[in-house]
């Protein structure tokens, strides 16, 4: 790269740094107006003036009214040199569509002579103030339009560092702003900052967008990430007027990146409200997403991960099957949420859009407040209540009378096949007791589904036990059969992990863990994914990441192991 260098005098310099205007003169101007304020001496622009926006030709005047120093980025490049397309380093036929057409627009609307303007600029810069080695570049110091994201592990970091080997190192392009201080492999240290970008906002939420302030004193550096306030509805109708795509505006609006979005790794972009495009989820899926507006989609709520919430009450069963893939048992550790962490869930699992709650355990009406907890979740949220049914006697049956009437509750009883098979695996009795449960939930109006766990010994009966249970006034489509599975006491059956299955959200007493079918630490360790201090959207966010990240790793597509009915 070219290196162009200059030498500050003054001890003391407070420097503003933007990046990616994106025909955003609107921000301009505010960025301008703020640092001002704020006692910055220099203001400089890491490059992409254009992009998103619609006024690409209203930013050159503002840069030169306000002696805005200026770096080139991908964009000026390829716009000065008259390149076909943006050289902005997507991937992603759909990233690659929508940043061609950004592109597209910014070049048929930028004049002859800013485009020769823009030619003439450094595509980096190198100062020292006080002894302070700065260094200016676009994508980093690798490749102007190299991604330097926040999530980049410890060596990717490092490399970017030792390839400049300055004191400070600023940036752009991603669009994400940042701060981190790097340790060389000469020993030395690197504070990166990226400075965001002022064309959009940073995929938070927020409307506001970000710049950077750089302090310079007595050869010590320090940055500050300042978020910055401007005229959003004005730059929006700006879009909408141009004709752009509606996702533009709408980002804008929102704060939220319906575009350009594939680039994002799994870290980032598990941040944001969206993580896949209407295309990719149908690939992805087998199943056309519901029509939309928007080209983007959250992965939570779709097929790929229903809105849904498993809550484990507790642990121990009064039976032991064999086949239990959470290894529960009449001595299995209570490992028991309460009444006050189960209410707070489900707090939380509205507030962050889960629309069903599946309650399961062990045996949740060994739970002296359970009935408690439905009461409290059916009122909220759709409720199913996963049980052996053979618990409803005495306190319980008077519970369980609680609950009738409430049109959002439903009990899922498991039922193996037929009685000799049922209870070769839970025990003599098991069946009639579970039958009994059954037409005492159906005598209260209670709505009832069967779940059937398949095994070598009850192959091919559930035709049978819909046949059977169509007399206790179970419909056979509330019957639902699913595989055994080779977890917790089960050495035998489907294969379920992570690596090959749509997530669940599901929860206990240890913790938050990828699918109901293995959320147990001792015997499923590799579908924790986080300890029980962890609040909902966090974990929501950490599955995400890790399904991201295991697709963008092999392109592998999940599978879906249906728990529920």
């Amino acid at each position: 790269m070219t290196q162009h260098a200059d030498r500050a005098r003054t001890r003391r310099s407070r420097i503003a740094l933007c990046g990616g205007i994106y025909s955003n003169p609107y921000a301009l101007r505010a960025f301008v107006a703020d640092a001002r304020r704020r006692g910055a001496d220099r203001l400089i622009c890491l490059g992409d003036f254009g992009a998103y926006g619609a006024e690409p030709e209203a930013v050159w005047p503002l840069l030169d009214e306000h002696g805005i120093e200026c770096i080139a980025g991908n964009y000026e490049v390829a716009i000065g040199s008259r390149q076909a397309d943006c050289l902005c380093g997507y991937t992603d036929d759909t990233d690659n569509a929508f940043g061609q057409i950004a592109y597209d627009y910014t070049f048929a609307h930028t004049s002859e002579a800013f485009a020769a303007w823009m030619a003439t600029l450094p595509i980096e810069r190198r100062f020292d103030v006080d002894g302070v080695a700065v260094h200016l570049v676009h994508g980093s110091p690798l490749q102007l339009n190299d991604f330097w994201w926040e999530s980049l592990d410890d060596d990717a970091h490092r490399m970017r560092a030792d390839a400049s080997g300055a004191d400070v190192v600023c940036c752009t392009h991603s669009g994400l702003p940042w701060t981190r201080r790097i340790t060389r492999s000469d020993g030395g240290e690197t504070l990166a900052v990226n400075v965001g970008v002022l064309g959009r906002p940073a995929n938070d939420g927020e409307r506001h967008v970000w710049y950077a302030l750089l302090d310079l004193d007595d050869g010590a550096a320090s940055a500050e990430l300042v978020p910055l306030d401007y005229d959003w509805r004005a730059q929006a109708a700006s879009i909408r007027a141009a004709g752009l795509p509606e996702s533009f505006a709408e980002v804008i609006e929102t704060g939220w990146w319906t575009s350009c979005l594939e680039i994002l790794p799994p870290a980032e972009r598990s941040r944001g409200r969206f993580q896949l495009y209407r295309s990719v989820l149908a690939q992805l899926s087998g199943v056309d997403p519901t029509p939309g507006d928007r080209p983007v989609v959250p992965l939570f709520g779709s097929e790929l991960f229903p809105p849904r919430l498993w809550i484990y009450t507790n642990f121990d069963c009064n039976l032991a099957c064999s086949y239990c893939s959470v290894a529960s048992s009449p001595q299995a550790p209570r490992r028991r949420l309460g009444l006050g962490r189960f209410t707070a869930l489900v707090d939380e699992a509205l507030d962050a859009g889960v629309t069903e709650v599946y309650v399961t355990g062990g045996e949740p009406f060994l739970e002296n407040d359970l009935v408690e907890m439905l009461l409290y979740a059916a009122e909220r949220l759709e409720v199913v209540c996963l049980t052996n049914g053979m618990l409803y006697r005495g306190r319980r049956r008077a519970e369980l009378e609680r609950l009738a009437g409430h049109p959002g509750l439903t009990l899922q009883t498991s039922l193996d096949g037929s009685e000799g098979a049922h209870d070769a695996q839970r025990g003599r009795g098991t069946w009639a007791r579970a039958m009994e449960g059954v037409d005492i939930a159906r005598s209260l109006g209670l709505p009832v589904r069967v779940g059937m766990t398949e095994t070598s010994g009850n192959a091919g009966q559930g035709d049978a036990l819909r046949t059977i249970l169509a007399d206790h006034d179970v419909a056979p489509e509330q019957v639902a059969v699913r595989p055994l599975v080779a977890r917790g006491n089960s050495a035998e059956g489907v294969l379920v992990a992570p690596e090959n299955t749509v997530p669940e959200l599901t929860v206990a007493a240890d913790g938050w863990f990828w699918h109901p079918a293995g959320a147990d630490r001792a015997t499923s360790p590799d579908m924790l994914i986080g300890s029980p201090e962890v609040g909902l959207v966090e974990a929501r966010r950490r599955v995400v990441e890790r399904f991201l990240t295991m697709r963008q790793r092999d392109g592998s597509l999940p599978t879906i192991y249906q728990c529920a009915v």
